[in-house]
């Protein structure tokens, strides 16, 4: 019973809970959210370009992006964006004036993100039928707009899950920027809950960082599931009810 009440007051201080959401819900929660949707959309963005390049006919093109992807999806995710922020930080001080590491944490994370999401959409635009290709090229259009307009469309619709899932783990990884040392106005939820286990010495801070994860991630998840499954089975049909169907046979023969 002594070990059982120790571990409650280690990981369930509600006290120490108590004191630490309104920071994570007023600074934390915002800056996650922000650092996930700035990497997710920049890594996108880059991404789209790798898958691009990674199917383009030039074979230069495609060993950039085959070197750029196998680098950022070998390296540790911690490594590289110790890396990035300290290794360019300087210089982007130099060239902007702005000494937070902030952006040069989003911009590790996009670029980590890229190489996975490029590889998604290759992917996915390699699954579309080459039928497709042909016959937009039998209709005139060139190659470009043929990829651009019927191939690229139909590739991404197919990753939508795969994308979702990089995001739920964008906010995760989000967590690593703590290492940066960024001002308190910046702190993501897992710093916040680090640097209040800290000062109180109980372990409840980070139970209450978990707690914002998983309500952040789990809907996520179940949202992935569902989307997933719709673009497998399409949508559900309506039936007519067979009273309705019979009133209106009925009518036809009158």
């Amino acid at each position: 019973m002594d070990t059982l009440t120790r571990l409650g007051e280690t990981f369930l201080d509600w006290k120490a809970i108590g004191e630490v959401l309104p920071t994570m819900f007023a600074v934390g929660l915002p800056n996650t959210l922000i650092i996930a949707l700035s990497a997710g959309l920049i890594g996108t963005l880059l991404g789209i370009l790798l898958a691009l390049m990674g199917i383009s006919r030039n074979p230069v093109a495609r060993w950039i992006a085959r070197i750029y992807t196998d680098i950022f999806r070998g390296l540790p995710s911690i490594l590289i964006l110790l890396v990035i922020s300290l290794g360019f930080g300087p210089l982007f001080r130099e060239a902007t004036g702005i000494s937070t590491p902030y952006p040069m944490g989003i911009a590790a994370l996009a670029l980590m993100a890229a190489a996975y999401i490029g590889e998604i959409f290759r992917s996915g635009i390699q699954s579309v039928d080459k039928g497709q290709l042909e016959a937009s090229r039998a209709l005139g259009f060139g190659y470009g707009p043929s990829m651009r307009m019927i191939v690229v469309p139909q590739g991404i619709r197919r990753v939508l899950p795969a994308l979702m899932n990089q995001f739920i783990i964008l906010i995760k990884e989000s967590s690593l920027i703590f290492t940066l040392g960024l001002m308190a106005s910046e702190r993501e939820i897992f710093q916040i809950g680090r640097d209040q286990a800290s000062l109180s010495g109980n372990l409840s801070p980070y139970v209450a960082a978990g707690i914002f994860y998983l309500v952040l991630t789990i809907p996520l998840t179940h949202l992935v599931n569902y989307i997933d499954n719709r673009l497998r089975t399409g949508k559900e049909q309506k039936h007519e009810p067979d009273e309705a169907a019979a009133v209106i046979g009925k009518g036809a023969h009158a």
